[in-house]
């Protein structure tokens, strides 16, 4: 289909089918804040995997969640209930009527949400995986070679928006005083963690690179890598304080709010860190930044000079050796931190 602007009659209801990761959701803020300025009587609705969705509550840009389980979703052992919640979920998006859907994800999941929403003009990108954009009226190129960011904004231009600043609007923050008294006055935060074990540089040099920090260091983490950020902290000569598990999402939202700059893998956090205009230093592997790394000035990406870079992880690197990861020293790092001294001057 035409890749050309659309020109839509002021739609009632529009539809966001982005349901994770978090990262991803983050990502997608830009291309809400641009659809909601050009639509702004438009009931906007976000279909989001269970647990995000505690990110997006409470937003004053949506009218509706519709949160999908889909780890529920997925055991067999529950399949009767299973199929009465899909369709429930499915008829509910059918009965809002919407006029506009938008697949941000390019899989076949969404596309299938896609279908199950029934919106007269259904957007996506052509070149989407699984054959999602089967399910689409009107395309656009997304391309491989740019920021999802970037990418996401190429569908609110399609939809007449105008996409010239980048703006995160983020739900309401919440009261974080309690738990900042029992923080050092100024400090750094550390998110060891990563989706994937080759993203992830060692937690024992996160340590000593924390022990090695003029700042006080926090580490954060999700409970299940609980045990990256006690290594972490093993490791920092008692300079870092973790809180591996222990706040809400928009907690630790308001928390990296508060920090002085953030050192991290290729995560999620990463880029909340970055939308709230905190001083990232992010440390890459076998992952190309273009398109995933920190949006904006400012920000320092970390990441050996090797000729198989990027080859996301397939390359025939022994099982937990990636050399692009294992080759970067502490000293290396923390060189590169040092460098922007009016972040770290104590």
């Amino acid at each position: 289909m035409s890749s050309q602007k659309i020109i839509l009659p002021p739609p009632q209801k529009i539809l966001i089918i982005k349901p994770s990761a978090w990262g991803d959701i983050v990502h997608s803020l830009p291309f809400l804040s641009a659809v909601k300025k050009r639509y702004p009587d438009a009931e906007i609705h976000w279909v989001v995997a269970k647990g995000l969705h505690t990110f997006l509550e409470g937003h004053p840009l949506l009218h509706k969640l519709w949160i999908m389980d889909k780890e529920g979703w997925k055991k067999l052992s529950r399949l009767r209930t299973i199929a009465k919640e899909i369709n429930a979920f499915r008829k509910g998006l059918k009965n809002e009527m919407f006029d506009v859907s938008i697949d941000l994800s390019g899989l076949l999941r969404s596309g299938l949400i896609t279908r199950a929403a029934q919106a007269k003009y259904r957007l996506g990108f052509s070149d989407s995986a699984e054959g999602s954009s089967f399910f689409y009226t009107h395309k656009v190129e997304g391309g491989k070679q740019i920021h999802a960011i970037d990418r996401y904004l190429k569908l609110a231009a399609l939809l007449d928006c105008d996409i010239s600043e980048i703006e995160y609007p983020f739900a309401p923050l919440p009261d974080i005083s309690q738990l900042l008294s029992s923080l050092p006055k100024r400090f750094c935060i550390i998110s060891p963690s990563a989706g994937k074990a080759a993203n992830r540089w060692s937690a024992k040099r996160y340590g000593e690179l924390a022990a090695k920090l003029p700042l006080p260091s926090v580490i954060i983490a999700s409970p299940a890598d609980a045990a990256i950020a006690d290594t972490v902290t093993s490791f920092s000569n008692d300079k870092a304080i973790n809180l591996a598990g222990k706040t809400s999402l928009m907690e630790l939202v308001a928390l990296i709010a508060r920090s002085e700059f953030f050192i991290c893998n290729d995560t999620g956090p990463m880029h909340i860190a970055a939308a709230l205009n905190i001083p990232v230093f992010a440390i890459f592997g076998p992952a190309n930044p273009t398109r995933t790394g920190p949006y904006g000035n400012g920000h320092t990406i970390i990441q050996e000079d090797l000729d198989c870079i990027p080859c996301y992880a397939k390359k025939p690197c022994t099982k937990h050796n990636w050399r692009c990861m294992n080759d970067l020293t502490v000293s290396t790092v923390l060189h590169r931190i040092l460098k922007k001294p009016p972040l770290i001057s104590e």
